[in-house]
This record gives C-alpha cells, sequence and structure tokens, in this order.
C-alpha cells in the first residue's frame, strides 16, 4: 500500500519531495509540508500539514478530524483509496503550500 500511495504522489506531484525528519518519520513537501506518514500495528496515517484548510468533498479525511489545522487518512490493511481524489488532495495541498 505505501508504494502505491507514493506513486499517486508521485503522479499528482512531480515535484514533491520525500525527505525522512524527525527521527525517520517520512515527509512528502513542496513549498512546505504536504503530509507526513506514521505507521502503527493496525493502521497507517498519513497526516496532512494544513488539512483543515483542504476542501474534502470525497471525504478522504477519516481521522484528526477536530484540529484546527491537521487532517488525516487512516488506510487499513485491505482499504482501498480513491486515486483521483487522492491525487487531487495533493494537488490542493501543494496549490496550499504555494499561495502561502
Amino acid at each position: 500500500m505505501l508504494s502505491h500511495v507514493r506513486s499517486l504522489i508521485k503522479q499528482a506531484d512531480p515535484e514533491v519531495v520525500e525527505e525522512w525528519k524527525w527521527r525517520g518519520v517520512p515527509v512528502w513537501s513542496h513549498d512546505g509540508i504536504i503530509w507526513h506518514r506514521e505507521t502503527y500495528k493496525s493502521v497507517v496515517k498519513l497526516t496532512f500539514a494544513k488539512g483543515a484548510s483542504l476542501e474534502d468533498p470525497s471525504r478522504l479525511f477519516n481521522s484528526s478530524l477536530e484540529g484546527n489545522t491537521r487532517r488525516a487518512i487512516d488506510i487499513h490493511e485491505g482499504d482501498e483509496i480513491d486515486e483521483a481524489a487522492f491525487k487531487q488532495l495533493i494537488r490542493a495541498a501543494a496549490a496550499l503550500n504555494r499561495a502561502r
């Protein structure tokens, strides 16, 4: 799943940069942090740094919904991701970074 998500990110934004920060946390950036990944026993969490400012008509965000800044997508084993909606979310996050 992680390699698939990485592929979708590169398709959505070929200029995105993947870095490792905060003691090994993968972070994807384009003119600022777009999102970072956390891996837990039962879920992979993709936390969008400015997720609360992004429109999410496909309702991909399913975690960390109470915050004023971040939003997250929790992916459980066997989940499928709406590829078109995910790519749009990546593009919107990068555009938001460029606008600020």
